[in-house]
């Protein structure tokens, strides 16, 4: 009889086939007190390297499949390794007479703890992350080596308590049909690489009570995995699975057209990228340009700031694959989930409330200034587009505002070359910059909505954390009724709009979205053929028609319905 488990969505698509459990014990830690400490300290020190060397491989691979935001995961792992708060301790504990494994196992879980203590998603993401190197470093000292799933020979649905980046990151191609863990989030790792990898996921699932072998269905739509399913619910799921690849299959194809509805309206359709294999990858998948570029990635996976040089560099060959497409630089988003390590942040009871954004850069001035240059030197000769992020006023914009112009100003006076055809724009985010866009489209050329936050902001959901993780649904009927008011402000001053939050790739959003009147859309690569294709197939007077019956919607629940019916 068929067992339907119920946890949080991650990464769609459906996948049909045998369990795989997934768990890697480690041997018993050596106990008593070693005669040589300095030999036990140069073991924890090879170890790490070892460690260091494999993060390296991981990272390099990564970034070669999946892309540069999946391969940053690694990056940041290894800056862990050259913490002294983590491995200092351990040095300590060797020295007052513990084995090397000992000694990383108290320290790391102590460690961790303190991260848990912090009670925010984000820092129990850091517990994550310290754990998953403190096993690796263990099973280095035990000699048993790193565990991971390339032996897999048979595809199947991964299911573990957690996937750790480093297990997913070496699984064989074709072999992971799906997968789901008994804990984790919409944000973790192991959503973020499914979503990179295209492959679907179900995370926060709970106890999985399953044999390895069971045949299962999971639904990375739904959040949803049905054990030993009956054999009409097996050929209904493969029948499904089939009609996903056609269509996507179909969508590839016609990537690199325009997406215009079957009444000729014309929609963007454009990437969100955090490197150059992205942007590589966002424009062989059709993208029209880049709607978001992630500047952070030059600044999270280090212990310094990317010089002026670094960056112009870095700029200059994201926007080399789109020579006359449109590329929007978000300036350094950073604070909430994404600490800066070359930047001490007080700690803040909740940093997604705190110095983030835009907030942070106008307190840093010369951070701001640096890569303000790099992004103007960067562009010379084409248009630029810069966009601020986490504005909540007109205020912020403005104060902004003047420290571009001024450094517009020095480097006219130093005959530097730079861009001259510019355009400022802010994201929107937080309700008050919503329910502010007519104001703020005075001091504008646009606007991107970045739904992610919107949504959490608006509901008052955080979306990171698994158990109200659902309620963060941006189409919520007050996150599509701000978006409405944002578009309809923008457009009565001729700004124009565009989304690069997820709902943005999400093809069931889709036709709300064009019937919203939203300009352009912003999404991974991945997600262009596919929202390409559901553009062309319909109609932009319907949309407007069904974006009505969603605005009346009194839940997510009902929009979801109506815009299923439709499709």
């Amino acid at each position: 009889m068929s067992r339907l488990l119920k946890g949080v969505a991650a990464s769609g698509g459906v996948a049909v086939g045998p369990i795989h459990l997934y768990r890697h014990e480690l041997p018993p830690l050596p106990q008593g007190e070693p005669e040589d400490a300095d030999a036990e300290v140069e073991r924890f020190h090879q170890a790490v390297e070892r460690v260091a060397a494999h993060l390296g491989r991981l990272e390099e691979k990564t970034r070669a499949e999946i892309g540069d935001d999946a391969a940053q995961i690694f990056s940041a792992h290894a800056l862990f390794l050259e913490d002294p708060s983590l491995t200092d301790p351990i040095e300590e504990e060797i020295r007052r007479g513990a084995y090397a494994e000992a000694a990383v196992a108290e320290v790391a879980e102590r460690v961790a703890g303190e991260f848990e203590a912090m009670e925010e998603e984000y820092f129990a993401a850091r517990a994550a992350d310290i754990r998953d190197l403190g096993t690796q470093i263990l099973r280095e000292l035990l000699g048993v080596g790193q565990p991971d799933l390339s032996g897999l020979s048979e595809p199947s649905i991964i299911v573990a308590y957690d996937l750790t980046p480093s297990d997913t990151a070496l699984i064989p191609p074709g072999m992971a049909l799906g997968f789901c863990t008994m804990v984790g989030s919409a944000v973790s790792h192991t959503a973020i690489l499914a979503r990179s990898l295209g492959i679907p996921a179900v995370v926060g699932i709970g106890e999985v009570d399953a044999t390895a072998g069971t045949t299962a269905v999971l639904d990375g739509d739904a959040g949803t995995v049905l054990l030993d399913p009956s054999e009409d619910e097996v050929a209904s799921a493969r029948a499904e699975i089939e009609r996903q690849e056609r269509e996507r299959a179909e969508a590839i194809a016609h990537a690199k057209e325009p997406a215009a509805t079957i009444d000729g309206h014309l929609v963007e359709v454009v990437a969100n990228v955090g490197g150059v294999e992205d942007a590589v990858r966002a424009a062989e998948s059709g993208a029209e340009g880049v709607g978001l570029v992630r500047t952070e990635f030059m600044f999270l996976d280090r212990a310094d700031l990317p010089d002026e040089d670094e960056q112009v560099e870095a700029y200059r060959a994201i926007m080399g694959p789109f020579p006359t497409g449109p590329v929007v630089f978000r300036t350094l988003d950073v604070g909430g989930d994404k600490q800066l390590p070359a930047v001490e942040i007080a700690p803040e009871l909740n940093p997604f409330l705190g110095k983030r954004g835009i907030r942070l850069t106008l307190a840093e001035p010369e951070i701001f200034r640096t890569q303000l240059r790099a992004i103007l030197r960067a562009g010379a000769g084409r248009m630029v587009q810069v966009m601020f992020p986490m504005v909540a006023s007109p205020a912020e914009v403005r104060a902004a505002r003047r420290i571009l112009e001024e450094v517009e100003a020095e480097l006219d006076r130093a005959g530097i070359e730079r861009a001259t055809d510019i355009e400022v724009g802010v994201m929107i985010e937080v309700p008050s910059a919503a329910l502010m866009a007519d104001l703020l489209a005075d001091e504008v050329d646009f606007f991107s909505i970045g739904t992610n936050d919107l949504t959490q902001y608006t509901l008052a959901v955080d979306r990171t954390n698994p158990v109200v993780a659902p309620l963060a649904d941006a189409l919520h009927p007050a996150v599509l009724r701000l978006i409405r008011q944002v578009v309809e402000a923008a457009h009565e001053k001729g700004r124009w709009v565009g989304v690069c939050g997820e709902l943005a790739g999400d093809p069931l959003a889709t036709p709300v979205l064009v019937g919203l009147s939203v300009d352009e859309l912003s999404m991974s690569p991945p997600s262009v053929p596919i929202v390409k294709s559901r553009i062309r197939a319909l109609s932009r007077e319907n949309c407007r028609e069904l974006a009505r019956e969603c605005l009346a919607a009194d839940d997510p629940a009902e929009v979801r319905r109506i815009l299923a019916a439709a499709s």
